[in-house]
Formats: structure tokens, sequence, C-alpha cells
């Protein structure tokens, strides 16, 4: 059997109190996690994946807005306690919040989602390339 070391009879009682009320606030921030992502770029549109094994389509939400992408969501406890006793668990569920910032010639109209395998990949179209080089502007007379 697999058993996860636990050093809390090692620490002092007066240790734990002291600092229970941080790991209070550590258990909210828990609750929330950020899940595992990559970034990556072609010619013609950027992709972003983001790892959500265990979360179903229904509980993800992919956003853009103002040149930023936010996929939001939640993963549930799937956890049956009936005739168990858990010895550990290293599992993550709750909520979680990715946001990345989109380059300059991201275009926010073209975006697309799709989830498979626990992976959701994000496609953001790249928008029409700027003509480069001089441009010639007319002086106006005053």
């Amino acid at each position: 059997m697999v058993e996860k070391s636990d050093f809390s009879s090692a620490i002092p009682s007066w240790f734990n109190q002291m600092y229970e009320p941080m790991r209070r606030v550590g258990e909210k921030v828990a609750e929330f996690f950020s899940p595992s992502s990559e970034a990556a770029t072609t010619e013609s549109y950027y992709e972003i994946s983001v790892e959500l094994p265990g979360v179903s389509d229904e509980d993800i939400r992919v956003e853009v807005h103002d040149g930023r992408l936010s996929v939001t969501g939640e993963k549930r406890s799937e956890r049956h306690k009936e005739n168990k006793s858990y010895f550990f668990s290293e599992r993550t569920y709750g909520k979680f919040q990715r946001v990345f910032r989109l380059p300059a010639d991201a275009d926010e109209s073209k975006v697309s989602a799709a989830h498979k395998d626990g992976v959701l990949t994000i496609k953001i179209a790249k928008s029409a390339p700027q003509e480069k080089g001089a441009k010639s502007i007319p002086i106006n007379k005053g």
C-alpha cells in the first residue's frame, strides 16, 4: 500500500495552533487551481492548450474581451465516501481560472475551442498582416 507521509505528529501543538489561521486561508486558496497550459503559433493562428482532465464541457467557459482570453470553470469532486476510508488524496478539485493576454494581431472575432481527452484547445486567428514599408502621407494646406 502507498501511504503519504504525515509530519504533523512531529510538530509541537503550539506551532500548529499559531499557524491555524494561515492554514485555513491556504485551504481557501487551494479551492482555486490553475490548470497547466501551453501556447503556440502558426502563420495563421495562435493556439492555447489547457489541461482539464475530469472537467466536463458544461463546466468550462471561454471568453474574449479587451485583448484577453479567459478560461474559467470548475472541476467537481466525484468522490463517493460510502464504504471507503481514504488514506490521502492528491487530486485537485474546485474552481479554476486562466487569463491570457492576446497579441496585437489576434482577431478576437475568430476564436474556436474544442475539448477532447481532457485537453481544451483554443485557436485564435491572426488578423490580416498590415502592409509593411513606407506610406506617403499627404500634407493639407493650412
